[in-house]
C-alpha cells in the first residue's frame, strides 16, 4: 500500500477508534523487571508485604511509566507485520499529553484503546497522532492517558 492511499485511510477515520487491544495481566514480575531497568524500587512497586500494609492501594502497584512504555505493545507497533503495507518503520516520536488519572494493581489486567486525532505528510512519510487511554478491567476511569505520536515511514 502506498503512503498515498494510507494517508487517505486514516484521514478518513480521524476522530474514530481504531485499535482495542487484549487485555493484558500486570504480574509483579513485570513491575519487578521494570523496576530493575529504571531503577525505581520504590515499595509501592516492589514490596507486596509493605504495600499491602502501608499503601492506600491495598498492594502494589505498576509504576505510571510502565504502563505508558507497554503503548507499542499493546498498539501492535512490535509485531512482525507492520501496521500498513508498505510500512518500514514505526518511530515512537513523543506525547503532547500525558496523565495518570488512577492506579494500575499488581494482578490487575489492562489493555490500550486508541483514537486517531490527527494525520500528517512528511518527508517519507506520515505523522500520527493518537488519543491513548490505558483501562484497568473493572476500574471505572483510565490508568493513563496520553496524546501519543508515531511516525510511519515507507
Amino acid at each position: 500500500m502506498a503512503l498515498e492511499q494510507v494517508l487517505a485511510e486514516l484521514e478518513a477515520r480521524v476522530g474514530s477508534e481504531i485499535h482495542l487491544s487484549d487485555w493484558l495481566p500486570v504480574t509483579q514480575q513485570r513491575v519487578d523487571a521494570f523496576a530493575d531497568a529504571t531503577d525505581d524500587h520504590q515499595w509501592i512497586h516492589v514490596d507486596p508485604e509493605r504495600a499491602a500494609a502501608e499503601s492506600p492501594y491495598g498492594g502494589p502497584i505498576a509504576h505510571g511509566y510502565l504502563t505508558l512504555s507497554l503503548y507499542p505493545m499493546l498498539r501492535g507497533l512490535v509485531a512482525e507485520t507492520p501496521p500498513f503495507p508498505g510500512v518500514r518503520n514505526v518511530i515512537n516520536y513523543g506525547a503532547n499529553k500525558l496523565r495518570f488519572p488512577s492506579a494500575v494493581p499488581v494482578g490487575s489486567r489492562i489493555r490500550l484503546r486508541a483514537t486517531l486525532v490527527a494525520v500528517e505528510s512528511l518527508a517519507g512519510g506520515l505523522q500520527i497522532t493518537e488519543s491513548a487511554a490505558f483501562e484497568v478491567e473493572g476500574a471505572s476511569k483510565p490508568a493513563c492517558v496520553a496524546e501519543v505520536l508515531m511516525r510511519l515511514y515507507f
